[in-house]
């Protein structure tokens, strides 16, 4: 019964298959939405031809396990992204679990949960993944911890460990991992809330069994210390934030962090964000950019928000800003090299 249920596999969309500039530069001379959309791939663009800007995704939602895995992977292949902030089911949950060779699979909105529960299937939405290999995807994220020496980690120390993981068990099925491509890349990805995904049930197994300390733990405050660090190291930074949430306001408040720290450094020259969220219940993943620059965060000039489903909108942006091909003049930043250096 499981197997008949778990058959239809996610597909990964691949925007080099497809080019979108055509529709996108018609879509500029249109009107709501459609114009929206084109102004912030041409921003997105114009941050990937900035020489001096560094370019940090955000990523919020169930991105990965509706098949948007391939379009970040070549983003992050191509350098048309420098650092990358997370929620931590995206990397973990979606990523890290498909590099160790399982899969997401197309499901039904309308079915009956409480047979797949007994089958111990989960849904998001209407996609489905197998909890057995799931808690299997937990114990490994035990097992690098249980491996590293104990202490205090970044999160981005703890997704470079995953990485090398796979490097060494795992080459073959991690293909088109995020996680393995920052990994070799030298591109950071920070999850503030680490524990709040798959890694979360892994780290609780490894504390707990570890009776006695030192442990493994993350630093979430070494995570904030780590980006605001990114930020300092460069001129100028654009936002491209797909879903809002904590990955949004982590990335934005590294200018004020800055400043805290008595640097003097320019707020977010560039911001993208596409969202679902409404600027009218008070809620940070709706609030406007046009706020944020009160708060000192995100420059006015080159910032856009654009309302529509992020499985909608991000291959047609993604594809657009590969095919204008701005990324072929860009060199990596390699920033987890720079952040390892500065411990």
């Amino acid at each position: 019964m499981k197997r008949k249920i778990l058959k239809d596999k996610v597909e990964h969309i691949d925007i080099k298959k497809f080019n979108s500039i055509s529709i996108l530069e018609q879509y500029d001379k249109t009107a709501f939405q459609a114009k929206n959309l084109a102004r912030a791939a041409q921003i997105y663009n114009n941050m990937l031809e900035d020489s001096k800007c560094a370019v940090i995704l955000c990523l919020a939602g169930s991105l990965f396990s509706a098949g948007m895995k391939r379009i970040v992977h070549d983003m992050v292949e191509n350098n048309m992204v420098d650092a990358i902030v997370s929620t931590g089911a995206i990397m973990v949950d979606q990523d890290f679990f498909e590099a160790l060779g399982f899969r997401h699979y197309r499901g039904n909105p309308h079915a009956d949960d409480s047979v797949l529960q007994k089958h111990a299937i989960d849904r998001i939405y209407d996609t489905y993944i197998d909890e057995d290999e799931l808690r299997v995807c937990d114990m490994t994220i035990k097992e690098i911890a249980d491996r590293m020496q104990p202490g205090a980690y970044s999160s981005r120390e703890f997704i470079v460990e995953m990485g090398r993981y796979l490097d060494k068990k795992a080459k073959k099925t991690a293909r088109g991992s995020v996680v393995y491509a920052a990994y070799k890349k030298g591109v950071p990805i920070f999850v503030p809330a680490f524990s709040d995904s798959s890694a979360g049930f892994g780290l609780v197994y490894h504390q707990w069994a570890r009776k006695e300390s030192p442990r493994v733990s993350i630093d979430s405050v070494k995570d904030f210390l780590e980006l605001t660090k990114v930020k300092i190291s460069t001129k100028d930074t654009g936002l491209l934030m797909i879903g809002g949430g904590v990955p949004k306001n982590f990335a934005q408040d590294i200018t004020v962090s800055a400043e805290i720290l008595g640097k003097k450094v320019h707020m977010h020259k560039y911001a993208v964000q596409i969202t679902v969220a409404d600027e009218r219940d008070g809620g940070l993943s709706g609030s406007t950019l046009k706020e944020a620059h009160s708060w000192g965060k995100v420059d006015l000039g080159s910032e856009q928000l654009v309302f529509g489903e992020a499985t909608i909108l991000l291959p047609l942006l993604a594809s657009y800003a590969y095919h204008k091909k701005a990324w072929k003049e860009r060199s990596p930043r390699a920033y987890n090299t720079m952040l390892d250096e500065r411990k």
